[in-house]
């Protein structure tokens, strides 16, 4: 009976355990935090720098400082009165890269080519240790002198003397055709 009894309370515990963990109180208090994870509003324009899209979606620089700001009122001017360095900042406003930046290759084939170098030589030495501490020896059937011996009596017990390994022996010269 006090058996049954535990049984049931174990049950009602257990059942109470499950509803206070699956609120979302409790979720969040859990991680010791009530904010949930930054995530990237896809909604709002974004930049990047892509060959196939010239023109991003929003300028590099968001936030523009004094000198900014100054460069930008002189561009509504005319663009004759304005440096080739000034032409070069009010680029890197719109833009961060330039397309033989973009362009430019990238050393990233060394760490591929590198990790493949690391991956097969790791290879390498587990197949040299499997040959040298997990494997079997070599039967000695497999040596020449005992393969010698296979061949002569084969040959000797004339084995499949029409179209096999007997029909390509001289019986009579004692040497292959």
């Amino acid at each position: 009976m006090l058996h049954l009894t535990t049984g049931r309370v174990g049950c009602l515990l257990s059942k109470q355990a499950v509803v206070a963990l699956t609120s979302s109180g409790a979720r969040m208090s859990s991680h010791g935090h009530h904010e949930v994870s930054d995530s990237v509003d896809m909604s709002q324009p974004m930049y990047w720098d892509r060959l196939d899209t010239p023109l991003p979606d929003r300028p590099w620089k968001d936030v523009l400082d004094s000198t900014d700001k100054s460069l930008k009122q002189k561009e509504k001017g005319p663009w004759t009165a304005l440096s080739k360095e000034e032409k070069i900042a009010l680029y890197r406003l719109k833009f961060n890269h330039t397309y033989p930046e973009m362009k430019r290759p990238s050393h990233e084939w060394k760490t591929v080519i590198g990790g493949m170098f690391i991956f097969f030589g790791i290879t390498g030495l587990v197949v040299f240790w499997q040959c040298h501490y997990v494997y079997p020896p070599q039967p000695h059937t497999f040596g020449e002198e005992w393969q010698a011996k296979q061949i002569q009596r084969m040959l000797d017990m004339r084995i499949n003397p029409i179209e096999g390994f007997s029909a390509q022996w001289d019986y009579k010269n004692k040497q292959w055709k």
